[in-house]
């Protein structure tokens, strides 16, 4: 038995580099694998690995004490849930533009699952997605306000569409949380005064409250695209690409120049070959498509002992 792990803290780091070597090592000495972003301003992670090997990297992380307030969310899976391991220093945890923010000092109120579904509905409430247009798409909370964004770090250019909800108590979610921290406080920045947060996101949410009106799938970054949060009350709303039947199936187009993530049925997988248009059938470097259009990338084994001479990009 596997489990994947989600996290994320926002702790100041001195070294991120001598940090992501270490934390590399240790990763790959427990068999994990995953994406693991270091940064100056904290950590963000999501890993698979066995159980037991799991267990053991949670108790490493929660040693430290900088990460005193990490929250691990844990989800059982039958295998890894990626092909390889990659541990990589950024200028943010979560690309945002927003590196001023330090949101372990200021943010939004957080909210557990619990209080955010109590909240949700209410006539003074606006529950706002800060997540990327293909996320929401495929799923999201019922009557939640989206923003049309190709990236979260368009979110800062999105704000202005929010005004008209200042009077209102603004309660945003995301996958795991760490959008949210940076979301809710660039809001309380601009003004909004009754800013709040979905603690632990749509995964803890569904983990804690079962998902309650949350309609459709949650996107994940590792081989399982997608993952059912909603045991109450679930409802697909996604639609094909091609003939616009419902159908809760992501794939990432076969064109590998387009890598559009678009909803597709196995009938229209099959007929386009893992393509999202005729278009994009037709292109000569399209990808073999193998029903599940998905196209990881096979490890290339770096390990930090050995330096960039061994890395295959």
């Amino acid at each position: 038995m596997y489990q994947v792990l989600l996290y994320y803290c926002y702790t100041p780091l001195n070294s991120p580099e001598q940090f992501r070597d270490d934390h590399h090592r240790l990763c790959l000495a427990l068999d994990l694998r995953g994406r693991v972003i270091v940064a100056a301003e904290g950590l963000n992670g999501t890993v698979s690995g066995t159980v037991a090997n799991c267990a053991a990297y949670m108790a490493a992380v929660k040693a430290d004490p900088r990460f005193a307030a990490l929250e691990f969310k844990a989800d059982a899976a039958r295998q890894h849930a990626f092909q390889k391991l990659h541990v990589r220093v950024k200028p943010e945890i979560v690309h945002s533009s927003l590196a001023h923010l330090k949101p372990q000092e200021k943010t939004g109120r957080h909210l557990s699952p619990q209080q955010f579904k109590e909240l949700k509905d209410r006539d003074d409430v606006v529950v706002v997605d800060v997540r990327s247009d293909y996320e929401y798409n495929l799923g999201r909370f019922r009557n939640a306000v989206t923003l049309d964004m190709e990236n979260f770090r368009d979110f800062p250019a999105r704000v202005e569409r929010l005004k008209q909800f200042k009077d209102k108590k603004i309660l945003t979610y995301c996958t795991g949380g760490v959008k949210c921290e940076k979301a809710s406080a660039y809001l309380l920045e601009q003004g909004f005064e009754n800013v709040y947060q979905l603690h632990g996101g749509i995964i803890k949410y569904g983990m804690e409250a079962g998902g309650e009106d949350f309609d459709g799938q949650c996107y994940v970054f590792d081989n399982r695209v997608a993952v059912d949060v909603n045991r109450v009350n679930p409802r697909v709303i996604s639609r094909c690409c091609a003939c616009r039947e419902p159908s809760p199936r992501l794939i990432n187009c076969a064109n590998p120049h387009c890598n559009a993530h678009v909803a597709q049925c196995e009938s229209c997988g099959d007929a386009l070959q893992g393509a999202c248009s005729d278009a994009c059938a037709a292109h000569p470097e399209k990808r073999p498509y193998d029903g599940t259009g998905a196209y990881p990338k096979p490890s290339n084994h770096y390990h930090p002992a050995q330096g960039l001479a061994s890395y295959k990009a």
